[in-house]
């Protein structure tokens, strides 16, 4: 058996000093130095075996973090691990005191295909691993085939096509594939960073700001609209990643999600991602070929879907840790008196029960206290520090039958 940890970290903007990445935001040389060691300290405190991160824009920004977290360690484990000439160094106490470090630990980073120049940068993701990779990396944000979503008309039993279409041809940020060896099983670890609700509103066809940014003429309807593009677009983006959990579990996989889903876990496209919950009994329930009213799935049929349903079904690791805790409140990110978790990871059913089976969640940390309401008088500090909290399962993963 294998203890293992994951974590999802969304950095928020790391980028080194001087490089304009979003229009007139950019890091100083001093404001650059406390944002690495905040989050080099905050990695340190984590010691999580897995990591996947979000908005980062380059790789060395993310390699030197790491970097300064092995080192760290490296000079915590001489202050407090004991030589092993003295007589109490196999106390328990030390095994926990001792961090691993990061100093063979693998990176595999995403760039985010939309990047572009100064001011107009664009984010991608990336996960380090101290178990290392199985396979090259995958990066998934072109679609290919283009994503077409038509709607039929209502009232016609959307038998016609005119209902108007959703397109999709490249994700707003890549999600990061990678396969993870722990204790002789291999893990599918699906890093993501979907859609932010903030609107999207297309510029004027002469190239000028579009109209619903100017908030001295404020616009509702408009503004509505963007809001509804970008769900639209969060949507269809957790379709894609819904397509490729399917794909992988239907090969054998056990399979992990995790990031930043810009959504709670209840909203319709964390439902995407995480699949439907079976009904109660599906012999309850009419025929979808109904020749009469009490043409209704047999028992054997009911069996059969439940089945179908629950074997590519994730699980929330938040989830899992309230109903075995007394604790009822767990959040990512605190805005405007808003408290909610919009950072996830998810498992498969290969963690929770079930032939396949390969291991469970034993306990699931929430690392919040730097959060700040973005209404408070402190939330200033949320400028270099992350403004997400950071999340973390904790595995045991049973050894794999010879």
């Amino acid at each position: 058996m294998t203890r293992a940890t994951f974590a999802s970290f969304n950095v928020k903007n790391l980028i080194g000093a001087d490089q304009e990445y979003y229009k007139f935001e950019k890091y100083t040389p001093e404001e650059y130095a406390w944002k690495e060691d905040w989050l080099a300290d905050q990695l340190l405190t984590l010691d999580a075996d897995v990591v996947g991160f979000q908005e980062i824009f380059e790789a060395t920004a993310l390699q030197a973090v790491v970097d300064e977290a092995d080192r760290r360690a490296q000079s915590l484990n001489d202050a407090a691990i004991p030589g092993r000439n003295k007589h109490y160094a196999k106390k328990a106490i030390f095994r926990k005191l001792k961090t691993e470090g990061y100093r063979d630990a693998a990176l595999a980073f995403a760039p985010n295909a939309n990047d572009s120049g100064p001011g107009q940068r664009r984010p991608g993701v990336a996960v380090v691993s101290r178990f290392g990779f199985v396979g090259e990396p995958e990066v998934i944000q072109e679609v290919s085939p283009v994503l077409e979503i038509p709607f039929g008309m209502m009232g016609d039993g959307g038998a016609s096509g005119d209902g108007g279409v959703f397109r999709l041809n490249r994700l707003s940020r890549p999600i990061l594939k990678v396969r993870v060896p722990v204790g002789g099983r291999v893990i599918t670890l699906f890093n993501c960073h979907l859609k932010s609700k903030l609107g999207e509103f297309p510029r004027q066809a002469d190239g000028g700001l579009p109209p619903e940014v100017d908030l001295t003429n404020y616009d509702p309807v408009g503004r509505a609209m963007g809001s509804l593009k970008a769900a639209l677009r969060r949507m269809a983006e957790a379709w894609i990643l819904r397509r490729e959990i399917v794909a992988e579990i239907e090969r054998g996989n056990p399979v992990m999600v995790m990031g930043d889903f810009n959504d709670g876990e209840n909203a319709v496209s964390s439902e995407i991602i995480s699949g439907e919950r079976p009904f109660k009994n599906y012999a309850w329930m009419r025929r979808h070929d109904a020749q009469s009213a009490n043409d209704r799935y047999s028992k054997e049929e009911a069996v059969q879907i439940k089945e179908a349903v629950e074997a590519v079904m994730l699980h929330s690791c938040e989830k899992l840790f309230v109903q075995k805790s007394l604790r009822d409140m767990v959040y990512t990110a605190a805005f405007g008196g808003v408290y909610e978790s919009i950072d996830q990871i998810y498992l498969s059913r290969h963690f929770i029960e079930g032939d396949d089976q390969i291991g469970e969640m034993e306990y699931f940390s929430v690392f919040n206290d730097h959060l700040t309401d973005g209404s408070h008088a402190e939330a200033p500090y949320n400028k270099l520090a992350s403004d997400h909290g950071q999340i973390m399962a904790h595995l045991q993963v049973w050894d794999a039958r010879s």
